[in-house]
């Protein structure tokens, strides 16, 4: 954080000349053993509800397409990190409304502290269905190790580097996640979402 203070602070210098205040964005999402917590990012649409990812996209605001693309609104979330919220690496954290929508299948995703990025994140990150990104989140759970880890992070690092698994006309806005009514095991979550 120290490192990366004077890239922060810039930010949110930038973020307030572009777009005012506020400028972090603070959400309830679902953490290790579904215990809810506060996630914060760097804002990147304008001020006002969410009534669906389509309406979403239309409220992106240029500067935010922009931290978006760079994955530079994900910055504040190391101080979940330091707080022991999230990890670097792991399942990435859902919105807390989900919690009912998950079957046990899915809701294995929680055994593990979430993280900032993960196995669905570099096999496709926006552009897999959510039952893909469930079997990749258990697969995660059931076989992470340090190795698996690095290998996530540097392929993270490429991913932001060359900008691979963006969605231009969605810029990364998933469709609300509703449950599933598909039996509970490996690789039925990705066939009715």
């Amino acid at each position: 954080m120290l490192c990366l203070s004077p890239l922060i602070t810039t930010l949110v210098l930038i973020g307030l000349v572009m777009q005012g205040w506020p400028v972090f964005f603070y959400h309830r999402r679902l953490g290790v053993n579904s215990a809810p917590f506060i996630m914060v990012k760097f804002r990147t649409m304008t001020v006002g509800p969410s009534l669906s990812a389509k309406h979403d996209v239309s409220r992106l605001t240029s500067w935010g397409r922009l931290l978006r693309r760079l994955s530079l609104d994900e910055l504040p979330v190391l101080l979940n990190v330091i707080r022991g919220q999230m990890s670097l690496v792991g399942p990435r954290p859902l919105p807390e409304k989900y919690g009912p929508r998950f079957n046990d299948y899915q809701n294995r995703r929680h055994e593990v502290r979430p993280g900032i990025t993960g196995l669905a994140q570099v096999k496709g990150r926006n552009l897999l269905s959510w039952g893909v990104k469930f079997d990749y989140d258990i697969d995660y759970v059931e076989h992470h190790n340090f190795l698996m880890d690095l290998k996530i992070l540097f392929k993270t690092f490429q991913q932001v580097v060359k900008g691979e698994g963006v969605r231009a006309e969605t810029q990364e806005i998933m469709p609300e996640f509703m449950g599933s009514k598909q039996p509970e095991n490996k690789g039925s979550s990705n066939k009715n979402d």
